[in-house]
């Protein structure tokens, strides 16, 4: 089993930054790779982006791509996600995910094994 838990959401601004963590226990030499999801009230969970397990591949979904950047710590068992220029359409909860197969690379909710509790991201105009 792999636990995620996510930090650093909160309330801002249009255009300001803001960098969500996801701290990774257990069994984490079993995941292939990690990613965001996001889901927006009334709508479904959504892809945000993913990465390896060494760091050396990612993929963004294309509302976010060029504003936010996924990264890694494994020393850390961290994942980050430096989200900049942030929209009111990102306004979300933002969930860290991991999968322990190479369909993670689908962007499928389906693909993930493993969720955190999700931390709320709200971007006022």
């Amino acid at each position: 089993q792999v636990q995620l838990v996510e930090s650093g959401g909160g309330l801002v601004q249009a255009g300001v930054s803001l960098r969500l963590s996801c701290a990774a226990s257990g069994r984490t030499s079993s995941t292939y790779g990690m990613g965001w999801f996001r889901q927006a009230p009334g709508k479904e969970r959504e892809f945000v982006a993913v990465i390896s397990w060494s760091g050396s591949s990612t993929s963004y979904a294309d509302s976010v791509k060029g504003r936010f950047t996924i990264s890694r710590d494994n020393a850390k068992n961290t994942v980050y996600l430096q989200m900049n220029s942030l929209k009111p359409e990102d306004t979300a909860v933002y969930y860290c995910a991991g999968g322990s197969r190479a369909t993670i690379w689908s962007g499928m909710v389906r693909a993930y094994d493993y969720w955190g509790q999700g931390t709320q991201v709200t971007v006022s105009s």
